[in-house]
């Protein structure tokens, strides 16, 4: 079958393999609900089979993703700039500089990650993300279908 036959369940063709030219590819907002400081993103790819989406984000100085915890896994590449997760490392989190990589692992918990400059970084995530209040009460669960989703929606393009 090839993958204009072929539709799985969440409106993405299947196919054997995916190309993206990321710098021809549009800059969107990030949801105010879940950052602050105008972060903006790229999906780059949804696999529904394993629950992934990998993203790049563009976040200017002073800007921060809201409370949440990596439900799965997550590796990310940081290409410029500094961000500091869990507090960085003067609170006991770590404060990566770019280039560097990083692992998340299954129920990170971060309460702020902050980019004290201008910053850049490539992710996967094997899992969706929870945002949660200060005690830990769900906001939203973001999966792939909810990150294609909101992607579909801002580029105006139809399931």
């Amino acid at each position: 079958m090839s993958a204009k036959q072929t539709e799985n369940y969440s409106s993405k063709m299947l196919t054997p393999g995916e190309y993206v030219q990321i710098d021809a590819v549009p800059w969107h907002p990030f949801p105010k609900e879940f950052s602050e400081g105008g972060i903006r993103w790229k999906l780059l790819h949804v696999s529904p089979e394993l629950g992934a989406w990998t993203a790049i984000f563009d976040c200017p100085a002073r800007s921060s993703f809201a409370r949440h915890i990596h439900i799965g896994p997550g590796e990310y590449l940081l290409t410029k700039g500094k961000m500091e997760v869990r507090g960085g490392s003067e609170e006991g989190g770590a404060t990566a500089h770019a280039l560097s990589y990083g692992y998340e692992a299954c129920n990170a918990r971060h309460d702020k990650t902050y980019f004290p400059e201008a910053s850049e970084f490539y992710m996967t995530f094997l899992g969706p993300l929870q945002f949660i209040q200060e005690n830990g009460q769900p906001i939203a669960v973001i999966s792939w279908q909810q990150a294609q989703e909101l992607w579909l929606a801002q580029i105006g393009a139809s399931k």
